[in-house]
């Protein structure tokens, strides 16, 4: 039991990594924050809130093994190698490819032209709820641009 705890320690450990140090893995936190946020204006049904929730998790999950790919081939060839460089291209290739399906998704699921000029209108209705939206979009931006260092990052 003690294991089965330490691997979920471990997990949030990776997924704290991940938070503090990789700019793109918080990119598409504050993204899918503002989609969950936004998606209950276009009443979903359950297996869209499945499929919502799937296609973040895929492209976050893809995000952290990109992560441990380029961490790993950058302990194990320090120098360029081809092949260190296929690997690490290979991981930001899963990484592309979940985004791309990821916006495919969002087409499919908010393209409702009226839907979102209804929610843009409701945004802009009132200077507090534009205040707010103004707000959010500057805290995701620092969020975004603030990170941990990577200088601090054992190598060995």
């Amino acid at each position: 039991m003690k294991l089965f705890i330490k691997s979920f320690i471990y997990a949030a450990s990776g997924a704290w990594f991940c938070l503090r140090h990789e700019r793109n893995f918080r990119i598409h936190l504050v993204v899918a924050a503002y989609v969950l946020g936004f998606a209950p204006a276009f009443s979903l049904t359950r297996t869209e809130w499945a499929l919502l929730i799937i296609t973040i998790s895929a492209v976050l999950a893809a995000e952290a093994v990109n992560t441990a790919v380029e961490h790993t081939v950058d302990i194990s060839s320090p120098k360029i190698h081809p092949a260190a460089r296929i690997a690490k291209d290979a991981a930001a290739a899963a990484v592309l490819i979940c985004s791309i399906a990821s916006v495919g998704v969002g087409f499919l699921m908010f393209g409702d032209l009226d839907k979102l000029a209804a929610l843009w209108n409701n945004l802009v209705s009132s200077w507090w709820k534009l205040t707010v939206t103004g707000l959010s979009l500057v805290v995701s931006f620092i969020f975004i641009l603030r990170g941990g260092p990577h200088k601090n990052i054992p190598t060995k």
